[in-house]
């Protein structure tokens, strides 16, 4: 069975992107870039929900190098009741069921799928228990207000840590698996 990893970035006060959807802090650099290139590397599919999906397509289509070319090869899917549409090049639109479509892709073989950002849809996979690993970036940034990175979770979800990397960035890489599912 393949795993389903949510792959977030975080500021060290928990938030996903500034109260405007900024995220211009999440700049990481050299080192995360080879992790990001090795995780791409170890999935088969990409995950979205509609408002990362949007982001991500107005970004990676005219860019350039290894990543940008992993990321508009890829299998994706965007999840959304409310987009019309998925024009970036390997997209599929599904408009209903998440969950079961997820649990669906999960028992097919392959290699694992991962949800990228997305805060609310992976909080939301995650309430339905469908989430086997989370692996967070934390980023040195205080925001003091912003996007809650699990503001939907609904009730507590306890966590194995599976590894830590701290980059020469000062991003702290934490990895873990879900245990209570």
């Amino acid at each position: 069975m393949r795993k389903l990893i949510a792959q977030e970035l975080m500021s060290l006060d928990g938030f996903f992107a500034g109260l405007h959807g900024e995220v211009d802090w999440h700049r990481v650099g050299n080192e995360y870039e080879a992790y990001a290139q090795n995780f791409l590397e170890s999935l088969d599919m990409l995950l979205f929900g509609r408002i990362t999906y949007q982001h991500m397509a107005s970004y990676w289509p005219s860019a350039t190098g290894n990543i940008a070319r992993l990321m508009n090869a890829h299998t994706k899917i965007v999840f959304s009741h409310t987009l019309q549409e998925a024009t970036w090049e390997n997209t599929r639109l599904i408009q209903r069921n998440a969950e079961n479509e997820i649990s669906k892709l999960k028992q097919e073989a392959g290699k694992d799928l991962a949800i990228l950002g997305s805060a609310d849809f992976s909080s939301n996979m995650l309430n339905a228990g469908l989430i086997d690993e989370y692996h967070i970036t934390v980023a040195p940034v205080v925001l003091g207000k912003g996007k809650p990175l699990f503001k939907e979770v609904q009730e507590r979800v306890t966590m194995k840590q599976i590894h830590t990397q701290t980059l020469q960035s000062g991003h702290v890489q934490l990895f873990y698996q879900v245990k209570n599912k």
